[in-house]
């Protein structure tokens, strides 16, 4: 099995001077580098450095200009250089290079984890597993739970976010990028608007929030649909409600009246959403009686992304013509929304 390919045509790094720079920070880096590059994901570059039979993973945020706060490489390593002591799906973090001079950018090297990633197909290794869409969504209900319990005071992570707040920040600062790229008025999105602002739920605790938990972010033990072995893009962690990563997370899995377009998942049958909200509730102790809210919230929140990528296509920042068809996309996840409402 291999989740690796040849470096991509311009996303090369300057490989002699990564080399020397790795040497002289790490003991035991013997022989010459050797580098691969993972090829899944859209935003954060990731490349495998290999020593002789020494691995490592090295992530940096995509070229070109990025959005202040955005692929925060500093804020990953924090949290990856200690949450691996309290959770065993967080792969350790080694070093943090803050001198971007060596590939562009800082970088963070971490360790090297093994498994299959589940995309919009499933990996050939699981496609004759018994009830695997079942057995692949209650492995993932394991580790977003196991998150949501870590004791942040006790990982020393108590200060990489505000949680006070958190909820009302999310949905004011979402609706001003609503504000500034929508081409059209949509009355779904305004409604959806202001019932979130106005019920917003009180957070039960303050828990270590991934912000994009989903199937494709996390690696499976090769052969057994039952392990979660890593997580992976934790630059967008902070603290706050656990319930706004869980609603992020039950958005992902498919609605009967989704048309194709917003199949994220490899086609089957799925737990019902009923049964995974009881089933995370029992794991972490949260009362999930208003999940509503946050679903409709990650619905909403994906609307606002999709329309943003859209203003650029009508604005002609873009010629992707698959953009084309996101303005209509964004309405219909604001449907979404508003569905959910109470």
């Amino acid at each position: 099995m291999s989740d690796t390919k040849a470096v991509r045509k311009g996303e090369e790094l300057d490989w002699d001077k990564l080399e020397a720079y790795l040497k002289d920070q790490l003991d035991g880096l013997d022989g010459k580098m050797a580098v691969q590059q993972f090829h899944g994901g859209h935003a954060n570059l990731t490349y495998l450095i290999q020593f002789g039979e020494k691995e490592f993973v090295l992530r940096r945020p995509p070229f070109g200009k990025i959005a202040p706060g955005a692929h925060d490489m500093k804020r990953e390593y924090r949290v990856l250089s200690k949450l691996y002591k309290y959770l065993p799906e967080a792969p350790r973090a080694y070093h943090l290079c803050e001198d971007e001079s060596i590939v562009g950018a800082r970088f963070v090297l971490m360790e090297r984890c093994k498994g299959v990633v589940v995309r919009r197909e499933l990996p050939e290794s699981f496609a004759k597993e018994e009830n695997i869409h079942k057995r692949l969504t209650d492995a993932l209900l394991r580790t977003t739970a196991s998150l949501h319990s870590v004791d942040v005071a006790a990982a020393d992570l108590e200060a990489l976010g505000k949680p006070e707040g958190f909820a009302e920040r999310q949905v004011s600062g979402w609706n001003k990028r609503w504000n500034l790229s929508k081409t059209w008025k949509v009355q779904n999105m305004e409604d959806v608007y202001d019932a979130l602002k106005s019920s917003i739920p009180q957070p039960q605790a303050v828990s270590l929030i991934h912000n994009d938990l989903k199937f494709d972010n996390c690696q499976f033990q090769p052969n057994n649909p039952d392990k979660i072995t890593a997580i992976f893009d934790w630059d967008m962690c902070t603290t706050g409600d656990a319930l706004i990563d869980f609603g992020g997370l039950l958005a992902y899995f498919p609605e009967q009246t989704v048309p194709d377009m917003f199949q994220m998942l490899p086609k089957g049958t799925y737990p019902n959403k009923v049964d995974m909200i009881a089933q995370y509730s029992e794991m972490t102790g949260f009362n999930t009686d208003q999940i509503w809210w946050y679903e409709a919230f990650a619905y909403w929140k994906t609307a606002i992304i999709v329309q943003q990528l859209y203003k650029r296509y009508s604005d002609g920042a873009t010629k992707d013509e698959r953009m084309a068809k996101f303005g209509k996309m964004a309405e219909m996840l604001g449907g979404f929304a508003k569905a959910k409402l109470r």
